[in-house]
């Protein structure tokens, strides 16, 4: 996706390419592979390299003056990693501005399809990397959380243990976003501290990567990932090959790329003691945090707008879909009967309560529908419809609070009041 604003913030440009619909010569369902094992999901590097030369090609034909641009930055999603063949700085830096990127690239990563964040394949690697450091609250203390089978640091193992010789022709290791960042440096960008804070390998209060960390999962590993940076870098100027192949300024400087939660954090403009809650198929929730408290469940990252606070990242399975369960089940399908019904009960349900799990909860480990009454008495049977439908949204939103709280959030009596 590409956005052009101008100094008032206003969109002046937009567009986007569709993996599976403008590059089918990939195959790829969702933009990734999902491999037989159906843990293991990648997604092809030259994918995105061309993905970037066709968006740039559409606003190029429909004459977007890229000469104006000051600046550019971007995101990528979190946990996704590029393996940069050993040669390939060259490549990148000379690459000639009469082909598009895809075609002078393509020789240059050493694992050509990226493991991204949909994979689960590393649990051997985690439990390793927790041992190493001495326990999952251990690591979560030095990394922000404890071992997951998405974050890059396990990925790496993984690449390690199974192909030592792809792993020592690998000369650089990015994110996806600071990949995307070395495409138009002409040069390997640094990751920030913000994305690095999802790789279970940097240490989140001093901004530096630890070293039992880096050594639980592969030798010269620190070599391979470079120094990372504040999320609001200046990396430097845009490389030659887009002022000659588009007519960018010379001068238009690069931003430090970040992950796709902490853009979401600085998109959204939120200050210390803000929460935002995105609503989607899983239900997430960050916010801006000055005195984390890492905990098993749930994520901290350096924050991308003050490197001095953090941001809390909380992702909970059941969402939408739990949602959309109920109403289908309680309210006959319809939003609005669902919004009526709601309205109906009052706050505190008279002190009924429910949790809803259809599926395995990340946060917390739990499964299964579980009702209680004003005595705290489990009820297996279900509530009347209306009392059904508060349960289930004071349910999931008192969790929220509930595991905000235990990652340092607090609410204060100012906002109880409110």
């Amino acid at each position: 996706k590409v956005i052009a604003i101008d100094e008032q913030l206003r969109v002046i440009y937009e567009d986007n390419v569709h993996f599976d619909k403008d590059l089918p010569e990939f195959k790829t369902q969702g933009g990734v592979y999902i491999h037989s094992d159906r843990l293991t999901v990648t997604s092809p590097v030259l994918m995105w390299v061309k993905a970037l030369d066709m968006i740039l090609e559409k606003m190029k034909s429909s004459g977007f003056n890229f000469s104006q641009v000051r600046a550019l930055s971007g995101a990528g999603q979190q946990h996704g990693s590029v393996y940069w063949k050993k040669g390939s700085i060259q490549i990148l830096k000379n690459a000639s501005s009469e082909l598009p990127l895809h075609q002078s690239l393509k020789a240059c990563f050493s694992v050509s399809n990226s493991p991204i964040w949909m994979d689960s394949s590393t649990a051997s690697q985690c439990s390793t990397l927790e041992k190493a450091v001495g326990g999952a609250q251990h690591l979560a203390s030095i990394s922000g959380s404890r071992a997951y089978e998405r974050f890059t640091g396990n990925q790496i193992a993984k690449i390690y243990s199974q192909n030592p010789e792809v792993y020592m022709q690998t000369e650089r290791i990015s994110l996806v976003s600071s990949f995307a960042a070395s495409l138009f440096l002409g040069a390997y960008a640094p990751i920030d501290y913000s994305d690095g804070s999802g790789m279970n390998l940097l240490q989140i209060w001093d901004k530096v990567w630890s070293v039992s960390c880096l050594d639980a999962c592969a030798p010269g590993l620190e070599e391979k990932l470079g120094c990372p940076v504040p999320s609001h870098s200046v990396l430097g100027p845009i490389s030659p090959y887009y002022s000659q192949r588009y007519g960018f300024s010379p001068d238009c400087k690069i931003v430090a790329f970040t992950g796709d939660n902490p853009a979401s954090l600085a998109g959204m403009r939120l200050q210390e003691g803000d929460i935002a809650i995105s609503l989607g198929t899983s239900d997430t929730l960050f916010l801006w945090i000055q005195e984390p408290t890492p905990a098993l469940e749930g994520h901290i990252l350096c924050n991308p707008v003050d490197s001095r606070t953090y941001m809390a990242l909380l992702c909970f399975k059941n969402g939408s879909l739990m949602r959309e369960r109920i109403r289908d089940d309680c309210a006959s399908g319809s939003w609005d009967e669902f919004s009526k019904a709601l309205s109906s009960t009052v706050a505190g349900n008279n002190g009924n309560l429910g949790f809803y799990f259809d599926v395995m909860e990340i946060t917390p480990e739990a499964v299964g529908i579980h009702r209680f009454n004003r005595d705290n008495q489990k009820v297996v049977s279900d509530f009347p419809k209306e009392v059904e439908i508060r349960a289930l949204i004071e349910g999931q939103f008192m969790a929220k609070r509930i595991h905000a709280e235990k990652l340092g959030y607090k609410v204060s009596k100012y906002d109880e009041k409110a």
